[in-house]
């Protein structure tokens, strides 16, 4: 089976990454003779074509001798083809309906999709994201937003100071500026209340989002020494809280006990028990996962009984963006250029910028991009061991016949026009 691969241009507003840079397609070629990459030209990937050129790599728009085409994020019908690969990010595993009609043309068309989430290792940990570089500029956008929206309130800080991510040169220009900040924040804060930072999660994407936040003063406390503290006891301080599930969630039933590997088998059983912490939130960042069974962190309710009073909570970086979830008045998801909404919690409208009453919700739903060239470089030394076998792979054999490593056969969600057997459950949704 002839090992071709094509790289799509990605046609998404934006979006500048790509799978594999210029450096390791060239290394991946040297190392497979067999192996054969083209990538298609692009006027917005964050590598431009002379990147590859200079490297040896063939560039063409047509991709259809490729036997996978891979894309970041979803790719548009009109280039899903019968008879070919496909594999790229493509929201589809929660049934969202605005992905279905692409799901069905690619099952009329008797195409095979493959998604970069599902490739996961025997302790179904995921194996090739961006969710690192997500909350890296996350967290800076969070900061950035948390600056401006001061600036309307009427208060000039050092954090007009901070860009947003996308404005840096790379991830160095970013760590070294926040490093130097650092002293003159600390200055500013000297004679202000405390700033309390809180980070939900502990992946990959909370590490990134912490990782900014290494960058600055900090104070750590956990959820537990913040709720019974005395803010006043620390001015001119900035404090981050790491939120755990046991620390966001409790049991229903008030004689049970928190049991983490109870709340993921039934989460039905559980309830939010976060709304206590938000009158000593001032910026919530947000990197847990979401799905429907499970119970939202902040409720509209919530936010809005929140700013009915003396509201403490002025920015909420929802990095993993799950669209009326567990943010719930996260009502859209942006982009870059536009990146930050206030939300009104008496109308449950959204008010694009820095104005309005209510929280700053930023809400960028491909963050990773705004790091392009880092976050393709990590996602790409991830993809590597694999990239050979799906190449080579004849995907036209049978289901049970497809030579895949066993981490990337979790990842076919439909071949040669059928749901495999793990996502026939998606049929409901079509």
């Amino acid at each position: 089976m002839a090992a071709k691969i094509g790289i799509i241009a990605e046609h998404k507003p934006g979006e500048a990454r790509i799978p594999l840079t210029p450096v390791q397609i060239q290394q991946l070629q040297e190392e497979n003779p067999e192996l054969n990459i083209t990538v298609q030209p692009s006027e917005q990937r964050i590598f431009l074509d002379e990147e590859f050129v200079s490297q040896g790599i063939q560039m063409s728009d047509d991709l259809t001798d490729a036997n996978l085409v891979m894309a970041v994020k979803e790719i548009a019908v009109k280039d899903i083809h019968s008879g070919q690969a496909y594999l790229y990010f493509s929201h589809t595993i929660k049934g969202q309906d605005y992905n279905m009609p692409m799901l069905q043309h690619i099952l009329d068309v008797g195409a095979t999709l493959l998604d970069y989430e599902l490739i996961r290792n025997s302790q179904d940990r995921r194996l090739v994201f961006f969710g690192r570089h997500a909350g890296l500029a996350g967290m800076v956008n969070s900061l950035w937003s948390y600056g401006q929206r001061l600036k309307v309130l009427g208060i000039e800080s050092p954090f007009l100071k901070i860009q947003q991510a996308q404005d840096y040169q790379n991830l160095d220009e970013i760590n070294l500026s926040l490093q130097i900040l650092g002293s003159e924040i600390s200055r500013w804060m000297a004679d202000k209340p405390a700033l309390v930072v809180g980070v939900t999660g502990y992946g990959n994407v909370a590490g990134g989002a912490l990782e900014i936040l290494d960058n600055l003063p900090m104070t750590e406390m956990t959820p537990t020494q913040l709720l019974a503290c005395d803010l006043s006891a620390y001015p001119g301080q900035m404090i981050k809280v790491v939120f755990k599930e046991e620390d966001m969630f409790e049991p229903i039933n008030e004689t049970a006990t928190f049991d983490l590997q109870d709340y993921f088998d039934h989460p039905e059983k559980y309830q939010a028990k976060f709304n206590q912490y938000l009158t000593k939130l001032n910026i919530l960042v947000n990197c847990i996962y979401w799905d429907t069974p499970y119970p939202r962190l902040i409720t509209t309710d919530e936010i809005k009984s929140h700013y009915s009073s003396d509201p403490t909570l002025i920015v909420v970086g929802d990095i993993t963006c799950d669209i009326d979830g567990a943010i719930q008045f996260n009502t859209s998801s942006t982009l870059s250029p536009d990146p930050v909404y206030v939300y009104d919690p008496e109308t449950g409208e959204r008010l694009m910028g820095f104005h309005g009453k209510g929280p700053l919700v930023m809400a960028v739903d491909n963050l990773p991009t705004e790091l392009p060239r880092e976050a393709s470089g990590a996602f790409g030394d991830a993809l590597l061991p694999f990239v050979n076998a799906m190449a080579g792979c004849d995907y036209s054999s049978s289901f049970d016949r497809l030579d895949l490593p066993a981490e990337v056969k979790k990842a076919v969600i439909a071949h040669a026009g059928k749901l495999a057997p793990d996502f026939d459950y998606l049929k409901k949704y079509l």
